[in-house]
């Protein structure tokens, strides 16, 4: 049975569980500016806790293609000022940091993170695995190359599941060698990937149970759904149900999503058909 230790709280991972995204940035691909103030954060996340999600994952940075940089400092205040506010009006909200620099996770799970979301699985900081470790919370390791504004030029790979599985076999294996428990593997869709590569690697998910971890899919709203349907980000809810789907059936531990109420729906559909 796969289950997560969020400080204490152990999560269950046999029935499988959503992720609801909060960007507090400017400039996200989707939701950019959206919840940017604080009455927004906290309407945001009141809306994805009623609607039954697990986790709440706050950004500060925006890693989407080409994303521009901001200072740690700045990425602190946002990500500490929204996880504060939070937890303030919701007590029992589960929250994870979507960072790449361990400064910033340090001090979101000081202020009250129970989880690590790393986009660069380690590679962007190399304190990140001892900082994890250390602060005894489960970390998401993704694949990616480069950076967010670097990610679109390295998408040269011979055969794109082999590399991204072997890649993440190895960095699992560093990040328990620094001491990290509980550890969740992101296959990285649409991060330094065509959108030809995320449909393959979609296609041979179930290849990652391999790695004997849980696995969390991220492809809400992203450009291999929208793009292929010839519509926008705003327009691809359906096809991100359509793929949430099939990523369930394919073994998925963990939705990461921008709509709670849908992929909760797709979780329950699929718990019927399970049993």
């Amino acid at each position: 049975m796969q289950t997560l230790n969020c400080r204490g709280k152990i999560i269950d991972l046999s029935q499988p569980k959503v992720m609801g995204i909060i960007n507090v940035t400017t400039d996200s691909f989707y939701d950019g500016g959206k919840t940017y103030s604080e009455k927004e954060i906290l309407k945001q996340a009141e809306k994805m806790l009623s609607e039954g999600t697990t986790f709440l994952d706050i950004g500060g940075y925006s890693t989407r293609p080409g994303a521009d940089e901001i200072s740690e400092s700045e990425e602190i205040r946002r990500v500490v000022e929204a996880i504060e506010s939070i937890l303030k009006n919701f007590p029992e909200a589960l929250i994870s940091v979507d960072t790449f620099q361990s400064e910033v996770a340090k001090n979101a799970v000081e202020t009250g993170a129970v989880i690590v979301n790393d986009v660069s699985g380690g590679t962007l900081d190399t304190e990140m695995y001892k900082t994890v470790a250390k602060l005894k919370v489960p970390y998401i390791l993704m694949h990616m190359r480069g950076t967010p504004k670097t990610m679109t030029k390295l998408t040269d790979y011979k055969n794109v599941t082999v590399e991204v599985l072997k890649d993440l076999s190895e960095k699992i294996a560093s990040a328990r060698a620094e001491g990290i428990n509980d550890i969740i593997a992101d296959p990285g869709f649409g991060f330094s990937k065509t959108r030809e590569q995320s449909f393959q690697l979609l296609n041979n998910l179930e290849l990652f149970q391999n790695l004997e971890v849980p696995i969390l899919v991220g492809i809400s709203r992203k450009s291999m759904i929208y793009k292929t349907l010839e519509t926008s980000a705003e327009n691809a809810l359906n096809g991100t149900t359509s793929l949430n789907t099939i990523a369930l059936l394919k073994g998925a531990s963990i939705l990461r999503v921008h709509d709670v109420k849908q992929a909760m729906e797709c979780v329950k559909l699929f718990e019927n058909l399970k049993s």
